[in-house]
C-alpha cells in the first residue's frame, strides 16, 4: 500500500510542478519578499504529507464532539475526509438513530444534546480503542463502542449536575469518566431558591462515573459537593499524578448578573484538584449525605479530598503533561499559562500550605506550586503534548498556536490559526506516550476560508505538521458545528467488525429463515418478525387493526460488508437502518387506517427498488 501510495503521490507532485511551471491562474500568491519557486515547493510538500490515493486509508482517526448537534464526527488523518456520523444524544435518520425502541429508550424524553469532549478509553494512560465517552450539557454521559462504532449506553441525567462541561476525561485505566457541573444550584434539583442567595445556597458538584472494565457499563460512583464556582474543563493525573482528576473554576467572586464584568474582579481563579480514589473509598464506606438520590460527599469533613490551586484569571483549559509532573493551567484573561509542579503541590498539601480555604476546602499557595509562567501568547486556552517534551497552546486572541519546552519554558515557534481557535488536538496528544506527528486545531470561526454557503457557516479546522522544528500549516478542512474538542487515535489501534456474526446475536426475537416470518397477535398486541435480505422484505404485506399495538422485529441475515438494509413506513414516521446480521425493534400504534407502504431505504442491489411491502390497517 505505501509503494502504491508513493507512486501516486509522485505523479501528484509531478502534475504540481508542471502547473507550477505553466504559472498557472489559480497558482496560490507569493507572501511578500518570497520566490515564486518556494510557494510551488511548500505546496507540493504539503500535498505529499497529506494525500491519501483512491483506495489507500488513513493513519489515524479523528473523533470530533458536534457540540448542539448532539453527534460525533470520525475523520481521516492526514486527509482531513469525513468519514461518518455516529449519532450520540439527536435522532439521526440516515442510520434510524432515535427511531428504533432501543435508541428511543437511550434518548429517553431528550432529543438534543450539546456534546463537548469525547474522551477514548485508556488502558495504562495509552489509548486502547475499546470504548469512546462523551458528555453533553444535560447532564449525561454517552458510551460509543468502538468495535461498530455505535452508542450503547447513555447514563443521566445525573442528579444534582447542571451543565455538565467539564466531562467525559477518563482516568488512565478507564475506572471513571468524570463530570463536573458548569451552572452551580440549588440542589437537589427542583428547589428553588432567590439568585440572591447564590454564594451560599448555590452548589456545583464533581462526580464519577464508574466504568466496568470488562463492558464498559457505567453507574454512580462518587459525588462531591463544591463550592458555587462554574466548573469548566477536567484532565485526570498521570504516572505519578496518577489517582487525582484536575478541574477548572471561574467565577470564583461568586457572582451573578453580567458575568463579563462581575465574575472578572480577582487576579485568580482556580483548578480543584481532587483525590479520586478517596473519594472511591468514601463512597464504599457509604459516606455523605443522600441529595437527590446520591451520597454526597461533603470535603470539608474530609481533609485531602479536594484542594484548589489558584490558576490565572477565567481559566479554560487544565492538561497533564504526558509523565504527570505538570499540570498545565491556562488563564484565557492573561498572556502566560502557568505549570504547575506536582511534586511541589504535594509538598505544599503535606505542610499545609494554604492561603485560605474555600467552604472548608483549602487553597494552596500559588508561588509554592508553580514552576513558571510562560509568554505564550494572549488568550491561551489548551495545552497539547508531542514528544521530547514540547507542548502546544492554542491562543484565542492571537488566533495561533504556541510551541514551548517543558522545563525550559521556552517559546520556541507559533503558527497562526484562521480564525480564534479554541481546542487543539495533538495525534494521542492525551496520552502518556504522544506520536508527535499532527495536530489540529479547531478554530471558531472560517470565513473566507471555503466557497460561502451563506450565513451559516461550517467550523474550521487546520492540519498542522509538528514532525519538524518549525509547525507547518498541511490543510484546512470544514466539520460540522460545533467541534468544541476531538481526539486522535492511531487507526491501528480500532479493530472494528463489519457484519455482526450470526451466532451473536441474542436478540430474542431474531429469525434466520423466511418461514419463520409472519405475524402474532395477542390481544391488541401484535408482533410481526420481518426478515430483510436482497431483495425481499418478509412479509411482503401484512394486515392489523386500527387501535394495535404494533412491534416489528426486523432481522437483516445478510453476512456481507456494507449490505445495510432500511424500513422506511410512510406515514407513520419511521425508519429503521439494520445492519448486517442486525435485529432492531420499532413499536407504534395503529392510529391510521389504509394501505401503507414499506421499503428499504437504504440501496442494497440492482433490485433495491422491488424491496417493498404493505401495511393494511382495517
Amino acid at each position: 500500500m505505501k509503494t502504491r501510495r508513493a507512486g501516486t503521490v509522485l505523479a501528484t507532485l509531478a502534475g504540481i510542478a508542471a502547473a507550477g511551471l505553466l504559472q498557472a491562474r489559480c497558482a496560490p500568491s507569493a507572501p511578500k519578499g518570497s520566490k515564486k519557486g518556494a510557494v510551488v515547493s511548500d505546496v507540493a510538500n504539503a500535498a505529499m504529507k497529506v494525500y491519501v490515493a483512491p483506495g489507500d486509508l488513513d493513519e489515524y482517526y479523528l473523533f470530533a464532539s458536534g457540540g448542539h448537534s448532539g453527534q460525533m464526527y470520525v475523520y481521516g488523518l492526514p486527509s482531513g475526509r469525513h468519514i461518518s456520523t455516529i449519532p450520540v444524544f439527536t435522532p439521526y435518520p440516515a442510520t434510524g438513530y432515535g427511531f428504533d425502541d432501543e435508541s428511543k429508550a437511550m434518548l429517553g424524553d431528550l432529543t438534543w444534546g450539546d456534546v463537548h469532549h469525547p474522551a477514548l478509553s485508556e488502558t495504562n494512560g495509552d489509548y486502547d480503542g475499546r470504548w469512546m465517552f462523551v458528555n453533553e450539557m444535560n447532564g449525561r454521559v454517552a458510551r460509543v463502542d468502538l468495535r461498530d462504532f455505535k452508542t450503547k449506553q447513555i447514563i443521566g441525567p445525573v442528579p444534582n449536575v447542571s451543565g455538565n462541561h467539564g466531562s467525559a476525561f477518563v482516568t488512565p485505566n478507564t475506572e471513571y469518566s468524570v463530570m463536573a457541573s458548569r451552572f452551580s444550584i440549588p440542589i437537589p434539583k427542583g428547589t428553588a431558591v432567590e439568585v440572591a442567595k447564590y454564594a451560599s445556597d448555590y452548589k456545583g458538584v464533581v462526580t464519577g462515573i464508574k466504568i466496568d472494565p470488562n463492558t464498559g457499563a457505567m453507574s454512580i460512583g462518587w459525588q462531591i459537593l463544591m463550592p458555587p464556582f462554574d466548573y469548566d474543563l477536567g484532565d485526570a493525573g498521570k504516572k505519578v499524578s496518577d489517582g487525582w482528576v484536575f478541574f477548572t473554576s471561574y467565577n470564583t467572586e461568586r457572582a451573578t448578573g453580567k458575568l463579563e464584568v462581575t465574575s472578572a474582579q480577582k487576579d485568580r481563579d482556580y483548578i480543584a484538584a481532587v483525590d479520586w480514589r478517596m473519594a472511591e473509598q468514601l463512597a464504599a464506606k457509604g459516606e455523605g449525605q443522600a441529595i437527590g438520590g446520591v451520597k454526597v460527599i461533603d470535603p470539608a469533613k474530609h481533609p485531602g479530598l479536594v484542594y484548589f490551586m489558584p490558576c490565572g484569571k477565567s481559566p479554560h483549559g487544565v492538561d497533564v503533561a504526558p509523565d504527570g509532573k505538570y499540570i498545565i493551567g491556562s488563564g484565557k484573561l492573561q498572556g502566560v499559562t502557568t505549570a504547575f509542579n506536582w511534586e511541589k503541590v504535594q509538598t505544599a498539601m503535606r505542610n499545609k500550605d494554604f492561603s485560605g480555604d474555600e467552604d472548608g476546602i483549602p487553597v494552596l499557595k500559588y508561588e509554592s506550586i508553580k514552576d513558571a509562567e510562560v509568554p505564550v501568547g494572549l488568550g491561551p486556552l489548551h495545552t497539547q503534548f508531542g514528544p521530547d517534551g514540547f507542548a502546544y497552546t492554542s491562543l484565542f486572541v492571537d488566533s495561533a498556536i504556541a510551541k514551548w519546552k517543558l522545563g525550559s519554558w521556552e517559546v520556541v515557534d507559533k503558527v497562526p490559526m484562521s480564525y480564534s481557535i479554541g481546542h487543539l488536538t495533538a495525534a494521542e496528544g492525551d496520552t502518556v506516550s504522544p506520536d508527535g506527528k499532527y495536530l489540529v486545531g479547531l478554530n471558531k470561526l472560517s470565513h473566507g476560508r471555503h466557497l460561502s454557503v451563506g450565513p451559516s457557516q461550517p467550523e474550521a479546522s487546520q492540519l498542522v505538521d509538528i514532525s519538524e522544528e518549525k509547525m507547518k500549516l498541511l490543510l484546512d478542512f470544514f466539520t460540522e458545528p460545533e467541534p468544541h474538542y476531538a481526539q486522535i487515535i492511531k487507526a491501528d489501534k480500532i479493530k472494528p467488525i463489519e457484519v455482526y456474526p450470526k451466532e451473536e446475536n441474542k436478540h430474542p426475537h431474531a429469525i434466520w429463515d423466511v418461514k419463520d416470518a409472519g405475524v402474532t397477535r395477542t390481544g391488541s398486541k401484535v408482533l410481526v418478525k420481518m426478515i430483510t435480505v436482497r431483495s425481499t422484505i418478509t412479509p411482503t404485506d401484512f394486515e392489523i387493526k386500527e387501535g394495535d399495538d404494533v412491534t416489528v422485529a426486523i432481522t437483516n441475515i445478510e453476512q456481507t460488508t456494507d449490505e445495510l438494509h432500511g424500513f422506511g413506513l410512510l406515514d407513520y414516521n419511521i425508519n429503521i437502518v439494520v445492519d448486517p446480521g442486525e435485529t432492531k425493534t420499532v413499536t407504534f400504534k395503529a392510529k391510521k387506517k389504509g394501505v401503507f407502504p414499506y421499503y428499504c431505504t437504504n440501496f442494497c442491489s440492482a433490485l433495491h427498488q422491488e424491496m417493498q411491502g404493505y401495511l393494511i390497517v382495517r
